[in-house]
């Protein structure tokens, strides 16, 4: 099996899901991957591309992705790549690749709202190089 890393932006809050007979717990989520570049004639060019994840892993949906993931949040995924096909209402049959998630490191992460007290510390890691103020592909 080969193993992806992927360092990108949430392009929307989680969904969190629960399934149907286990009631168990996953997240599901789009992350966009900007890789910036110069074109031959030396001016600057940009591609985004976005992934589909999911994470099944129960504790990690509910104690991590879901109090701290939020629409913008820098993430680091590693996972593994499978397809993923259905059918659709006009019975056409659809391919798409989403990432499994196995790891995920938020890399501003903030404390939820309502545990926010005075005098806590909020944790923001410098990103790097993007600046969350300029244009977001999403």
């Amino acid at each position: 099996m080969q193993s992806l890393v992927i360092e990108g932006y949430l392009a929307a809050d989680p969904s969190i899901l629960s399934a149907q007979g286990s009631g168990k717990k996953r997240a599901s989520f789009r992350v966009l991957e900007t890789t910036r570049y110069r074109k031959a004639d030396g001016t600057p060019g940009e591609r985004t591309t976005g992934f589909n994840c999911v994470c099944f892993g129960e504790a990690t949906t509910e104690k991590y992705i879901a109090p701290f993931a939020r629409k913008g949040s820098r993430v680091v995924l590693q996972g593994h790549v499978e397809n993923d096909t259905w059918t659709g209402k006009d019975g056409v049959e659809h391919y798409d690749l989403r990432l499994i998630v196995s790891d995920i490191r938020l890399k501003n992460r903030r404390e939820p709202a309502a545990a926010t007290e005075p005098g806590d510390r909020q944790v923001e890691e410098p990103a790097g190089g993007y600046d969350l103020n300029d244009d977001i592909p999403f």
